[in-house]
Parts: C-alpha cells; structure tokens; sequence
C-alpha cells in the first residue's frame, strides 16, 4: 500500500463541534427536530433567500421527497444528465419513473440545454439540473423549457452549497432543490442533506413526508389537538448530533468557503501554464456564475492518460480519483432509463477528468507540489 501524504479530502472541523455535541448529550434532545436543527434551518432560510427549507439524513433523502412530490406515476419520465451520481436518477426511479439522459455540455459538465428539448414527450414529468462542481447549470434555458412544456424543475445542487447563478444560490432556482453534507462536501455532518421548498404549492406536503406521512409538525405547533397518519412519507429527520455539526460549520461558512476559493485559485494560477501548453484542460467558470470551490479537477488527453497520471502521483503520495461513471452505461441506467441522442461528450469527457485534493485547510506547499508534480509528469 503506497503512502498517502496528502489525501483526496479531509471533512473540516473548526474547533467548537465537541462544544456543541455535548450541548445537544446535556440536553437531552438526539432525535431530530431539536434546537440545531432550527438553527440550521434558519440559516438556510435567511442566507439561501427560501421560502421553507428541510434537514434530512442525505440528499439522496431529499431527493426522494422530490420525486414523492411530484405524484409520480409508473413510467413517467425524469431527464437528467447521465454524468451525476446514481442518487440523482435512483430517486425517481424508486416512484417509478424512468430516466431519460442526455449529453453534457463539456466546458461544464453540466446537462446541455440544446439536448433537453428533443428528449421532451407526453410522459416527462421535471428536469433535473445537476449543479456539477458547484457550477450552475444554464438555468434560464432550463425554466424556459420547463414553462414552456409546463414541467417540474428539480435542482440537485449537491455540491452547490455558496454558489450562485445571476444572484441567486443553487436550489433557491427551480421547484425544488436539494443539497448533500457527506462528509466530502464543503460543508459536513458525516451524512447529511437539505431539501428546499421554492414552490409554495409543496410546503405542507413535504413537511407531512419528512415526519413519516404525519401532521406531526402540525401538532406541535398547536394546529391540530393530536397528529396522524395522513400521506406517504419516511424517516427522513437527521439526529441532532448531525445538525450541531452542521451548524458549527454553517456560523464559519465565509472562513471555509474563502479558504477553499482560494485553494482553487492558487490550483488554477500554477496549472494555467500545462493548459496553454495543451497539456491540460482546466475548469470553465461560466461569467454569470459565482462556483464555491467544491473541487479541482484537471481534464488529460485520455482515459490511458488519466490512468498514468494517477499512479505517477499516487509514487508521490498524492490521492487523485476520477468521478462518475455516466449512468446510462451502467447494468442499472439501462435497466430503468434510456439516453436519448447521442453521447458525443459525456463518455469521452468522463474518462478524461481527474479530481486533485481539495479540502479546507489544504496548504500553499501542498498545492504548489501538487502541482509541480503534475507539471513534472507532462514536461
């Protein structure tokens, strides 16, 4: 087993997560729904700029609450790029849909709006808009679609926590949003996610579900005099402990966000040299988009190449690791959804991306042998 010096990810911790863990074992209160989960949820509400935003155990959670409500029936249609990772597709398909991929956009590896349209039939019911690396979709393009064909837009901005398109943060945008706090995210609660509630019309709904199909909520709030069973729903309420990390995390989101934005740029500034050499492509930032660091990743000529170069650095104690694999060719994508159109970028331009370490707390020494490392293999 090769030495790792310095790894892919390292979850952040910023000194008062004991503090306030024990707060939560003092009190008494594990289960969810306890004063960090409100603080968290304030948070969202106020930085995010929501109407109603959810904690729940993962964002593949909240992505099931998603695909709940949209009252989805057997064979309804999801489309969604295949370049993202099976929770995105594995959401809907457990409500029954199938899913319809299509091609990526290469500068972003986001979906191509251009390929949405075609894929449109009587059956589809939303697009999902995968935020990937933190980098928003064309979301003007995909809400012209969907007032136009009269569709859900659901925003998977997993790894959008900070980021924003024209002013506006990942997942306030569409229907419906999402985001993840596994432990590779900005930011962390081990596993851990949030559902945001853009559209009015699905607040109570999804309130319902999160609290296994009950009022419960309801109750509490002295709206009704006991609670019940009332609709479909789950155990999709993270514990307290979950949210008092969080929420150590959420009161220093600016010292963890700008120490992660300025990892990225120290990356790109050292790494532009191999790109306009043409060894490298680097990360595309579209102009109306403000991305949070989420990760770096370089592309290389090819999937031999990108295999070379992740041995070479692993000799050096470097953890570099590729991303998804598109899902449309995995036994499960062909199983529960077909790719319409033709993959022209996201098999090709998968196999050539490469993720280096990026975590907050990542150092400028780190960074620059990381580099120099990278650059001794090309030249």
């Amino acid at each position: 087993m090769k030495k790792i010096d310095i790894p892919f990810n390292i979850p952040p911790v910023l000194g008062v997560e004991l503090e306030y863990l024990n707060q939560v074992l003092i009190n008494k209160k594990i289960c969810g729904d306890g004063p960090f989960t409100y603080k968290c949820r304030d948070w969202f509400i106020k930085e995010l700029g929501v109407p109603s935003a959810l904690l729940t155990t993962s964002c593949t959670s909240a992505l099931e609450m998603c695909a709940v409500l949209l009252d989805l029936e057997e064979g309804d249609e999801i489309i969604m790029p295949s370049y993202t990772f099976v929770s995105s597709a594995l959401a809907f398909v457990m409500n029954g849909a199938k899913i319809v991929f299509v091609d990526i956009d290469p500068k972003t590896m986001n979906i191509d709006p251009d390929c949405i349209e075609a894929a449109i039939t009587p059956k589809t019911k939303a697009i999902v808009a995968v935020h990937y690396a933190g980098v928003s979709c064309d979301m003007n393009r995909i809400l012209d679609i969907g007032a136009k064909y009269n569709l859900r837009i659901i925003e998977d901005a997993a790894q959008g926590m900070m980021s924003k398109y024209n002013g506006k943060h990942l997942g306030s945008i569409g229907d419906l949003g999402s985001y993840s706090f596994h432990e590779t995210k900005n930011f962390t609660c081990g596993e851990g996610g949030l559902l945001l509630i853009n559209n009015k019309k699905f607040t109570e709904r999804a309130e319902i579900l999160r609290e296994k199909g009950t009022n419960r909520s309801k109750f509490f709030r002295g709206q009704v005099d006991k609670y019940t069973w009332v609709d479909k729903g789950s155990s999709w309420l993270p514990s307290e402990l979950n949210a008092a990390y969080l929420y150590s995390q959420l009161e220093n989101s600016e010292i963890i966000n700008t120490n992660r934005l300025n990892s990225w740029n120290l990356y790109y500034s050292l790494l532009l040299d191999l790109q306009n050499k043409g060894f490298i492509t680097l990360p595309f930032i579209p102009d109306n988009c403000i991305h949070n660091a989420h990760m770096f990743y370089i592309k290389v000529k090819n999937l031999d190449e990108r295999t070379n170069l992740t041995e070479y650095l692993l000799n050096k104690g470097i953890q570099t690791v590729f991303h998804y694999i598109p899902l449309h060719s995995s036994p499960g994508g062909i199983k529960y959804g077909r790719f319409h159109g033709d993959d022209i970028f996201t098999t090709i331009e998968s196999e050539r991306l490469l993720r280096l370490p990026m975590f907050y707390g990542l150092t400028q020494d780190q960074i620059q042998y990381i580099c120099k490392s990278i650059e001794d293999f090309f030249l």
